[in-house]
């Protein structure tokens, strides 16, 4: 007879890092890790058929030990201590499926789990100090929407340059949810960027001669469409210096200086004395998430104030569901570090009764979430054509910053956890002539 030895289980040390980490990790999961994990030392683990995604640092595990979660994650992921080598969206999608499938969104991380996940990166030699905050990651001081610091916030987000903005933005530079009106391949996003302009336009009763102010202009699409399209004399405001420029460029290339003015200035500063009821219509398209929550009532009052008794408010706004927007108004941790610090979304209903509670009326609410995922779609390919340029211009960091930001944008409102919506809405006080049957 032959003698026989039976080889002892393996040790921590010679199963890999990665066997490790998933060991470590797959409490907070409740089964298996939904990926393919591959560490800094080439081991690997997890589901041999799912998306591959590489820790290519130990830093990449110390940033998620400091800050559990989204935002540690993202971190890593930005910085390129996290590499997944398959299409974003669909490793993303398929990772959030998994959890779904578990009921683990939103669940606390177990005291007894963190502990033992604390003492494998302890054997692994990964406790520490945290590492630096990426360069990308916002640092905006001041207090809370005060004047100076949502301007830092502005600044921090829409002056990475004009040409930036316009290698993933199309020709418009509209900067918001497009309105898709044909699903034939020669129809482009600047066609459904149009249309989307086209039916502010009309919901806001435009026609020539008309004054409209234009609440947050951004790079002048709205302001430029209703001048040169509806006839309409045209007040932008903004409080990015770059944008202005970019506008005040196209308004001379274009001979509409006599129909639109574009002023440098906070929305608070709309409407004085002199001006209360100085337009006819007024819209402000994707701004209202970025004054904050204690600053909505005035912005209402801004938009109330200029416009003139039975005229027309046209808001487009993203909505976030939850009470008050839930536990992450602003979009989540990472959206909230390193693309609009400071911004805050509220469920739709909300936000119609803030509209009515600053005395306009409502008149419709016109849900355009599918809208956003084409346009967001589209943006991705625009940015994916890109890339070179766009490192050159914001280096190889905020690229990845962008990508995650389109990627996980276009998912949000997929999933139904983001939404965008028109909002119009009358000032009492005079008859006001929105059509009793709609014909947008």
């Amino acid at each position: 007879m032959t003698a026989t030895t039976t080889r002892p289980p393996a040790s921590d040390a010679e199963l890999g890092v990665a066997h490790r980490l998933a060991a470590a990790v797959e409490p907070f999961l409740a089964g298996e890790i939904p990926v393919r994990l591959r560490a800094w030392d080439g081991s690997e683990s997890g589901p041999a058929d799912a998306p591959l995604v590489e820790l290519t640092t130990p830093d990449a595990v110390r940033r998620m030990l400091w800050r559990p979660g989204e935002l540690g994650a993202a971190q890593a992921y930005v910085t390129g201590e996290i590499e997944v080598h398959e299409d974003l969206a669909e490793a993303l999608t398929h990772a959030f499926g998994v959890l779904r499938e578990r009921g683990l969104e939103g669940q606390r991380l177990s005291p007894l789990a963190l502990a033992g996940a604390v003492r494998t990166a302890a054997g692994l030699g990964l406790l520490g100090t945290p590492p630096p905050p990426p360069a990308s990651q916002a640092k905006v001081t001041g207090r809370l929407h005060s004047p100076l610091r949502d301007s830092r916030a502005i600044s921090f987000h829409y002056d990475l340059s004009n040409e930036f903005y316009s290698l993933i933005l199309d020709e418009t530079m509209a900067y918001s949810s497009a309105y898709w009106t044909s699903d034939d391949p020669s129809y482009s996003l600047a066609d459904a960027q149009r249309d989307k302009l086209s039916l502010v336009c009309r919901k806001v009763g435009l026609e020539p001669g008309m004054t409209f102010l234009d609440v947050g202009c951004g790079w002048g699409s709205l302001s430029l469409h209703a001048a040169e399209h509806f006839g309409a004399q045209v007040t932008g405001i903004t409080i990015s210096a770059e944008q202005k420029a970019f506008i005040d460029a196209r308004v001379a290339e274009r001979d509409l200086a006599d129909r639109v003015e574009i002023r440098l200035q906070d929305y608070r500063e709309v409407a004085p004395e002199h001006e209360l009821g100085a337009w006819d219509a007024v819209a402000s398209i994707e701004m209202g998430e970025h004054v904050g929550e204690r600053n909505y009532p005035t912005y209402v009052d801004v938009l109330r104030r200029a416009v003139k008794p039975g005229g027309r408010v046209l808001v487009q706004q993203m909505s976030r569901p939850g009470k008050g927007g839930g536990r992450h108004p602003g979009g989540g941790p990472f959206i909230e570090s390193f693309i609009a610090p400071d911004m805050h979304m509220r469920p739709v209903g909300e936000t119609v009764a803030l509209l009515e509670a600053g005395g306009l009326e409502v008149r419709d609410v016109h849900a355009l979430r599918e809208h956003y995922v084409r346009t967001v779609a589209a943006w991705i390919e625009r940015f994916e054509a890109h890339v070179p340029r766009l490192a050159a211009l914001v280096g190889e960091e905020v690229v990845r910053v962008w990508r995650l930001y389109l990627v996980g944008g276009m998912l949000t409102f997929r999933d139904g956890r983001m939404g965008v919506d028109q909002l119009l809405a009358v000032r009492p006080g005079a008859a006001h002539d929105v059509p009793a049957v709609r014909g947008w």
